[in-house]
């Protein structure tokens, strides 16, 4: 669906086109930066201008240093919230990751990591109902997440490859907020007791894990072991699909390293 119109779009890409900034477009134009820096990307595509058309290297196919601590936190997102598609109008894989609106924050941060895992391609962010898109194309995505294939991720096999767990094992505190920050969420919880023989109300946080892939909270749960942090099982109204971090010292591992939502 075009939102702003054939008109607008001509317009911002005979603008970018002259050299313009994308954020001096979007303003101008009163549409959003993320709108324009996407048909912008298109544009290119279609030119045959698109960044990735130079043959970037990959650290797959040929050796280039990747920063770990990016990639484990990307990972983590891909494995929630995140999905690699092979067809497309541009010839070449997307990862697309959609997070909600309701955390900007969580999307700059999946952008960066973008940015820092595959620094020879452009991103963009698509507008939806309620969330953004936060979009990279390359034709080394199938090498970076093999764990890419037909269907939902619950109905098929997720296993790292070795070179990935190795990632995951050295940096497991940003794979471990990857999956929090696509899947999780930190919350307050209260209870009440008995005190001096008067009920009592009483708060505690939590972190909460959903997940219906018996996989991937495996992966999570197998990681918060090796970090030493407590959870459980949490079966709600049949579903169990969810893992709970509620012990106190648990609760402040996930704190100094997680954290809320943001």
């Amino acid at each position: 669906m075009n939102f702003h119109g054939i008109e607008v779009r001509q317009k911002a890409l005979t603008l970018l086109r002259s050299g313009a900034k994308a954020a001096d477009v979007a303003r101008q134009l009163n549409v959003p930066r993320g709108t324009v820096s996407y048909w912008l990307h298109v544009d290119r595509s279609k030119r045959g201008e698109s960044p990735g058309s130079h043959n970037p290297k990959c650290h797959r196919c040929d050796g280039v240093d990747l920063d770990a601590t990016a990639y484990a936190y990307l990972l983590g997102l891909y494995l929630g919230d995140g999905h690699v598609s092979q067809y497309s109008q541009h010839r070449v894989p997307n990862l697309m990751i959609t997070l909600d609106d309701s955390w900007p924050g969580i999307q700059d941060e999946a952008e960066a990591a973008i940015r820092t895992v595959f620094p020879d391609n452009a991103t963009c962010r698509v507008r939806k109902t309620g969330c953004h898109n936060i979009k990279v194309y390359s034709k080394h995505l199938l090498c970076l997440f093999p764990q890419h294939g037909r269907g939902k991720k619950h109905e098929r096999e997720i296993v790292l490859e070795p070179w990935q767990q190795k990632i995951v094992d050295a940096n497991p505190w940003a794979f471990i907020r990857g999956l929090i920050h696509s899947d999780g969420c930190r919350i307050t919880n209260w209870t009440t007791r008995i005190v001096g023989g008067e009920r009592k109300r009483y708060e505690y946080p939590r972190y909460w894990f959903t997940n219906v892939s018996d996989d991937i909270r495996q992966l999570y749960t197998d990681t918060l072991d090796k970090l030493g942090v407590e959870w459980k099982h949490c079966t709600r109204a049949g579903n169990k699909y969810n893992i709970s971090v509620a012990r106190r010292a648990s609760v402040a591992l996930m704190d100094a390293h997680v954290g809320p939502k943001h």
